[in-house]
This record gives structure tokens, sequence and C-alpha cells, in this order.
């Protein structure tokens, strides 16, 4: 059943638009492909006046005879064969429409991600393949687009995205953030250079070094500079870039000190990784949406299904401190 019974369609073998009742239309195919009143209206479900009705009425509307009488069959005018090409075409394109959108409803469909690169490691594709396996009988399909959070954001608010997972953004913007995961920071610096041998390192000791900074669009650079400014501390920043990768690799070239997110390829460059002791800080990831704009059922089960997961993991953490 359609809640907008009548639509508008262009038949191209006719070059006109044709206003008309889907039912009707509907009507004119089991007909046309039965050739018998009775047996197409028994077929219908209907009176054989209702289904005579209805095609007097399209070939009003129409212009021009659908059926002639064949014998005891009703059979297709050279009209009526050229319509029902345009037809079928027609409630089949309508049929495919209304189905891709109840399987939407069901909570089928696309859900499309933005993060950050480091969180494409394991996080997201864990979360993922976890919500895939458990969904396993609907069908469901992903994509995955990672980048820095400006650019992010700005896709999400061009509605590129439904969800993403980055750094917090912007009060401005209007989004909203809920904190998924955190992330351990370290400094990093050359293997020879004088603060290398530290076990641990307060920032205030870093004063006359030389830094490789995340450029303003990285998401990090927010919490690196709530850092410093918790200390009244100035860092020198030498060279600026958006990806940590790069950051790491100038410092592993001596370009400099950084404060990076701890991750596993540190450890296969010529660089020493200091865990920061002062000032204290919290860096940690948000899955941002947009709540202004609507949210299909499936990304709106996706988005709980990650937050019962965090809300599982944070409560084995307390757990296992106690």
């Amino acid at each position: 059943c359609y809640t907008k019974p009548f639509a508008i369609f262009k038949c191209t073998n006719f070059h006109l638009w044709i206003c008309m009742n889907l039912f009707y239309l509907r009507y004119f195919v089991t007909l046309a492909h039965v050739q018998h009143y009775t047996k197409a209206a028994e077929q219908l479900c209907i009176t054989q006046p209702s289904l005579s009705h209805a095609i007097m009425q399209l070939e009003k509307e129409l212009g021009v005879q659908l059926f002639e009488k064949t014998g005891r069959n009703t059979t297709l005018t050279r009209y009526g064969e050229e319509f029902l090409i345009c037809t079928e075409h027609t409630l089949e394109t309508l049929d495919a429409g209304v189905e891709n959108l109840q399987r939407s409803a069901r909570g089928e469909g696309l859900i499309r991600l933005g993060f950050l690169r480091p969180l494409g490691v394991e996080y997201v594709p864990r979360l993922a393949a976890s919500y895939l396996a458990e969904h396993s009988d609907k069908r469901i399909d992903f994509t995955f687009h990672t980048d820095v959070t400006g650019p992010l954001l700005d896709g999400l608010e061009a509605q590129r995205f439904d969800l993403l997972f980055c750094s917090r953004p912007p009060e401005d913007m209007g989004f909203r953030a809920v904190p998924v995961s955190c992330q351990e920071l370290a400094l990093i610096t050359p293997r020879k250079h004088p603060l290398a041998s530290l076990k641990e390192v307060d920032l205030q000791q870093t004063r006359e070094y030389p830094y490789v900074f995340f450029s303003r669009t990285s998401g990090i650079r927010v919490d690196i500079d709530r850092m410093f400014d918790e200390i009244s501390m100035e860092p020198k920043i030498a060279y600026e870039t958006e990806e940590d990768q790069v950051v790491a690799g100038l410092v592993a070239q001596g370009f400099g000190i950084a404060i990076v997110p701890h991750m596993d390829m540190l450890h296969k460059l010529d660089i020493s990784i200091i865990p920061i002791t002062a000032p204290a800080y919290e860096r940690n990831f948000y899955m941002v949406y947009d709540e202004r704009t609507y949210m299909p059922p499936v990304v709106r089960d996706f988005m709980k299904y990650v937050l019962e997961k965090e809300k599982m993991h944070t409560s084995k953490q307390f757990m296992h401190n106690c």
C-alpha cells in the first residue's frame, strides 16, 4: 500500500505527462498479462466492474484505446503495448524505491564514517566488524574515510558523513560530541637529543628546545596547546604539519622534539619515547554527529551500539582498578 496513490510519470513513447492512480496502473499491467477481465479481477481481488472502470479512466486520461476484444480474450492495442513498457518500468522503479526505504526503516543501509587515521588501525575497524557480526541478518554497508579533524568536521557539516570519530569539535559548530576513547601522549626526541635519556619528563624541562608541532587544522593541537597553557609556557615552534607520522619522521631526522600520540610506528624510528608526567592531561576521542539533521535508523542503531560498547569497557576498567 502506498500513502500517496497519485503520482506523475513521464512516458517517453508518448512524450507527455500523465497524472493517474497507481492502483489503476497495476490493474492495467495485470489485465495486460492475464488478457481476461474476470480472471484479472479475481487475481486483483476486486470486482469486474471496478476493473472495467479503472481501464476506462486510463483510456480517457490517455485519449487512446489500450485494449480490444479478441474472441473471449482481451488483448493490447499497439498503444497498449507501448504503454505497458512504460508502466512496467515506472512501477519497477517505484517498487525498488519503496523497498529501499523499507530496508532503511528496518535498520539496514549505509553508514558513512569519518575518523582520524590512528583510529583506523584498530578501533573503528573492530567496532564495524563486531557490529556487522551481530547484525548478520541485515544488509548493512560502511564507507570509511580518514583525515584530520578539521576537514572531517567540514565533511560532517556538508552531510558527507553520518558519524565522526575525532577530536572534540569547537562548540560554535553545534555538533554533539560524546567521548568514546582516550589516548596516551608522549614526548619524542631524536636518539641523541639532550633529553633522550630521561625516563619521564615534565614539559617545563623542554622550554629551551625547538618543537615540531601539529598545525591548527589538527584536532590534537587543541589538547597540546592546553597542556602548555596550564604551565604558562610558550613552546618554541620550529615546524608545523598535520600528520602524526610526518611529525614523528621529522623528529627522527633532527628537526626538533614533539608531543605525539603513542603509536606502534614510533618504535620503528630512531627516536626516544618519553612519558609525560606534568602537566596532567587527558586526550579524548569523540563520536561526533549533528543532531540537527535526520539520522537514518541504521546510523542511530550503530551509534547506540558504540555507546553501549564504551559503557561496558568503562565498567570493566572500573572493576579492574578496584
